[in-house]
């Protein structure tokens, strides 16, 4: 194993820790976990333009809980949220479909909104920025075979704009954060998530979006759409184990440093159709039918897996929850939403 370099660890129960685009998934679990452990303040940052209230309502009377309404692209906004703060979580980024609908603001925020953070965290000296990134900077197509390790090249061949843009704009992300450190000591840690789904799943994301079309389509008693021969490689993570990495990444020493947070085990669609379709106790059959032109669906040419070793040797961390009990999980809180 290389020498991992050593930075600033937080001691979570003496900080301040700010989430970037906290109004999320990720965001609220991320919250809910840094408050469980003691956290001394957690700042929650959107500018709830994707964000939902609905995800971070039980937190608003939380004595420990701040939420500001502030914009990445307006930087005295985030000079003054981060005063003060020992460590951020920069969640805030366009995905995917984003890319596909709205290129230019999608571009602005995640390449200058992650370098306002950044300036704001050297102006204030914050200690720690844990950096969201994502599988997607080894990008798709082909060319994606085997095991997609940190080191491996970007891929690009034959693979949506909208998903190679997205990919692109997290590499730059990932070079911002390496230039932080390199010119002014900026500590810092990348995670590279996997598609991340779990309890207040919204409707966003490319792949955890196809968990809850399923879903629905099944709940209204049609058949399932498999959009190719249902072998297509996926890689999700439970948003639990994402919260769990994100602490990990706050309280480790490591710095200058980039792993994978992904799940216990890669699923085809067939597969995960057949746990939506488990679940709800269907006899229902998949149709396959081919996407329509225009539809972000992002797949895999051939099987490939995501190791999470680095993880574990960098931060202490694995992957807990497995698809067929994270599905589980995810489905019942989904019914709980309808009664």
């Amino acid at each position: 194993m290389a020498t991992i370099k050593q930075g600033k660890a937080l001691n979570i129960r003496e900080s301040r820790i700010l989430i970037a685009g906290a109004a999320s998934l990720v965001g609220s679990h991320t919250a809910d976990l840094l408050l469980e452990q003691g956290v001394r303040e957690v700042i929650l940052l959107d500018n709830f333009s994707f964000g939902s209230m609905d995800a971070i309502a039980h937190l608003q009377d939380n004595p420990r809980v701040r939420i500001v309404r502030a914009d990445l692209m307006r930087l005295p906004d985030l000079l003054t949220a981060t005063e003060g703060v020992d460590g951020v979580v920069h969640l805030a980024a366009y995905m995917t479909l984003g890319f596909s609908q709205t290129p230019w603001n999608a571009v602005d925020v995640n390449i200058r909104g992650a370098q306002n953070m950044l300036e704001a965290c050297r102006v204030n000296k914050v200690g720690k920025i844990v950096f969201a990134s994502s599988n997607a900077v080894y990008g798709y197509g082909p060319g994606i075979k085997g095991a997609l390790s940190e080191s491996i090249p970007f891929y690009s061949e034959g693979a949506p704009p909208a998903a190679i843009l997205y990919g692109a704009s997290k590499i730059m992300g990932e070079q911002l954060c390496r230039q932080y450190h390199q010119n002014f000591g900026q500590d810092y840690v990348v995670l590279r998530y996997s598609t991340v789904y779990g309890e207040r799943q919204h409707y966003r994301a490319a792949n955890s979006l196809y968990i809850m079309e399923t879903y629905d389509l099944v709940r209204k008693g049609q058949a399932p759409i498999l959009p190719g021969d249902g072998k297509d490689t996926k890689h999700f993570v439970h948003v639990s184990d994402v919260a769990r990495a994100n602490v990990a990444a706050l309280q480790s020493a490591a710095t200058d440093v980039a792993v994978n947070v992904s799940g216990p085990e890669p699923i085809t669609t067939g597969e995960l159709v057949d746990l939506v379709l488990d679940y709800c106790k269907s006899s229902l059959r998949p149709e396959i039918r081919p996407d329509p032109p225009g539809k972000v669906r992002l797949t895999s040419g051939g099987a490939f897996h995501i190791p999470h070793d680095k993880a574990g040797e960098v931060l202490g961390w694995k992957p807990l929850v497995h698809m067929k009990e994270g599905v589980t999980r995810l489905l019942a809180w989904r019914e709980l939403q309808e009664s």
